[in-house]
C-alpha cells in the first residue's frame, strides 16, 4: 500500500500545481477583454479549475478515510483537518456563481450565441477570493500534517 499512497499523494500536490496557475489564469481572462478569445480562455481555465478541485477532494478523501495516510482517527480529530474543510467548503460554495454562470456561457457559446459577460467584474472579486482561501489551506495542511 505504500505505493498507492504515494500515487495518491502525489495526485493530491498534482491538483495545487494545476488548481493555483488555473484560478490564476481564469482571474487574469475575466479581467482581459471579454472576447470569443477572451472567453475561451476564460473557460478553459475553469475547466481545470473543475479538474483540480474534483482531484483535490477525490485524492483527500482517500488519504484521509482509506487508510492511505495519518487514518481517519488523525484527520476527524485534528481541529485544523475541520479548518481545511470549513474553508473547501466555504470555496465551493464561493465557486457555485461562477460554475453557474460559466456553464450558461458554455450553453450560449453551443447555440451560438454571445454570453453575457455583464457580471465579469464580480466573478474576478470571487475568482480572486477562492485563490486566497485554496493558498491559505495549504498552509493549514502543512500544519496539520505535521501535527500542530
Amino acid at each position: 500500500m505504500p505505493a498507492l499512497s504515494a500515487i495518491v499523494s502525489s495526485l493530491h500536490l498534482l491538483a495545487l500545481a494545476v488548481g493555483l496557475p488555473a484560478v490564476v489564469l481564469r482571474g487574469r481572462a475575466l479581467k482581459s477583454p471579454l472576447d470569443d478569445a477572451g472567453i475561451r480562455r476564460v473557460l478553459a481555465a475553469d475547466t481545470a479549475w473543475g479538474i483540480a478541485a474534483a482531484l483535490w477532494l477525490l485524492t483527500g478523501l482517500l488519504r484521509a478515510f482509506a487508510g492511505l495516510e495519518k487514518g481517519s482517527a488523525f484527520y476527524l480529530g485534528s481541529a485544523l483537518f475541520w479548518t481545511k474543510m470549513s474553508l473547501f467548503v466555504i470555496v465551493v460554495l464561493l465557486e457555485l456563481r461562477p460554475m453557474l454562470t460559466f456553464m450558461r456561457w458554455r450553453g450560449a457559446l453551443g447555440r451560438g450565441r454571445r454570453p453575457d459577460t455583464s457580471t465579469a467584474r464580480t466573478l474576478y472579486v470571487i475568482n480572486h477570493v477562492e485563490m486566497a482561501i485554496a493558498i491559505i489551506i495549504v498552509f493549514v495542511a502543512s500544519f496539520m500534517a505535521r501535527g500542530f
